[in-house]
């Protein structure tokens, strides 16, 4: 099976990108420092802008703005999961899987990734707000300001957010695959 995957030079997408099996890979700090240390890696060699991030225990949501002319997240994604999967192996214990033991390798990431092409600033604006609000969503934190690992804090900064939004959200608006 050919899985298509829209390629928009210059565009931005919306990522969810899952650890193999919900394994609460990012719930150490240590590891949440080691995927930020691969983030920049890659950025300096391929740059992108990070719009909006959180990192939960099992997954991550993102929204990058490629460079003009420049579609191609794929290599990116490869990137940073190689560094982050490179440095995090001497800790990992093993999961049971035929086809990678096989080839003794260790499952750190769920193979594919879902990517969204924002069409418009009501679209960027309404992911953008998905990804601050997830932590609540999920039981993690009561507020979106009380999650350490998001861009939430840099959009309240920026004056994007006043910095108890989040409170009293309710979610509607319908976006994201997990």
């Amino acid at each position: 099976m050919y899985y298509r995957r829209a390629r928009i030079p210059g565009a931005s997408y919306l990522f969810t990108v899952v650890t193999e099996g919900r394994r609460p890979l990012l719930a150490a700090e240590d590891n949440v420092e080691l995927l930020r240390e691969a983030f920049r890696a890659v950025r300096a060699a391929h740059p992108f802008v990070l719009d909006a991030v959180v990192v939960l225990p099992d997954h991550l949501h993102c929204i990058w703005t490629l460079p003009p002319g420049d579609a191609d997240f794929g290599r990116r994604w490869r990137l940073i999961k190689a560094k982050f999967s490179k440095g995090l192996a001497p800790v990992l214990r093993p999961v049971p899987n035929e086809a990678r033991s096989a080839k003794r390798k260790q499952a750190v990431w769920q193979h594919r990734y879902w990517e969204h092409v924002l069409r418009d600033e009501t679209d960027f604006r309404r992911h953008v707000d998905y990804i601050h609000y997830n932590p609540v969503k999920h039981g993690l934190t009561s507020s979106p300001a009380g999650w350490p690992y998001s861009s939430f804090r840099r959009h309240v900064e920026a004056g994007v957010y006043p910095a108890d939004w989040g409170r009293d959200f309710v979610e509607s608006t319908g976006v994201g695959k997990e």
